[in-house]
């Protein structure tokens, strides 16, 4: 059973979560509504994951908490109450609440996140070419978003073939009319064809993590979108500046799935003003 307690516990879990900005919105929403609650961040090694989530949790009254990388997959195991259905579909969860009876109910908001952050800069998808490079847990919401919104087709290239082909079975499974594959290769993902090109990988989150795509290949009309919000302009979003292509970073991803995680929580409206302001160091979508 979960505690009661005067001070609400939230936070993330992930391996690292030092870089992350999370942190920052939810103190700033929770002293919007003068909350008495704290948004921590949880280091959790892989090894130490099945602990947390049957021991520490409850040690530490924890209300509810966010999962990310290298957790999103393995979490799933972990739940024992309602599952919302992108967690169903992509076996991948980023948001856990604790409930009164200590059962842990999990929602995957990544991929509306995703959709309403482009929504917000005016790019559609529907009708769209879409080039993802990644298949782990951020990209299958991704992707399956995007299916959701029809796509003219959407190609996914993965250096974990089978990964990528897993990805794409359950593209087909549940959007059967996209046209989606798996390519083999970088070269093969027609990004100079392609109207937007998305990185879900952490390539890029370090200063020697290499270019992963070729600088020809970015074209005018091309928008780029990098998960990756720290460092705020990777060596991918710089260069789609230098090649004149619109782009942006994972903070407003960021911040809309923090927001759908805040009122998953609390059941309160969230303060997208007062959540965007706690994140207004980051990038915003350049030309």
């Amino acid at each position: 059973m979960k505690k009661t307690s005067e001070k609400e516990r939230y936070g993330l879990i992930g391996y690292p979560v030092k870089h992350s900005f999370s942190h920052m919105m939810h103190n700033a929403a929770f002293a919007h509504y003068k909350m008495d609650a704290v948004y921590e961040l949880f280091e959790v090694a892989p090894e130490l994951l099945e602990k947390f989530f049957k021991d520490t949790v409850f040690e530490k009254n924890i209300s509810g908490f966010n999962v990310t990388v290298p957790h999103k997959e393995n979490a799933v195991q972990y739940l024992n109450g309602d599952k919302d259905n992108f967690v169903k579909i992509n076996s991948a969860v980023n948001t856990v609440r604790v409930e009164k009876d200590g059962r842990l109910s999990g929602a995957n908001t990544d991929g509306l996140g995703f959709l309403r952050d482009l929504n917000e800069r005016g790019v559609k998808v529907e009708g769209k070419s879409i080039a993802l490079i990644g298949a782990g847990g951020g990209a299958k919401a991704v992707a399956t978003a995007i299916a959701s919104e029809s796509p003219e087709k959407l190609f996914v290239f993965d250096v974990d073939r089978l990964k990528a082909e897993k990805l794409i079975g359950i593209l087909k499974e549940f959007y059967p009319n996209i046209k989606v594959q798996a390519m083999e290769s970088l070269e093969r993902l027609d990004i100079s064809g392609s109207d937007i090109l998305i990185n879900a990988t952490p390539v890029g989150m370090k200063e020697s993590d290499p270019l992963l795509v070729k600088k020809e290949w970015f074209h005018d009309g091309l928008f780029v979108y990098d998960l990756i919000y720290n460092p705020r302009e990777s060596k991918l979003l710089k260069t789609a500046r230098e090649c004149g292509c619109l782009w942006a970073n994972g903070l407003g991803m960021l911040l809309h799935q923090g927001a759908l995680a805040f009122e998953m929580w609390t059941g309160k409206s969230a303060p997208l003003d007062v959540m965007r302001e706690a994140l207004s160091e980051g990038g915003t979508c350049s030309k």
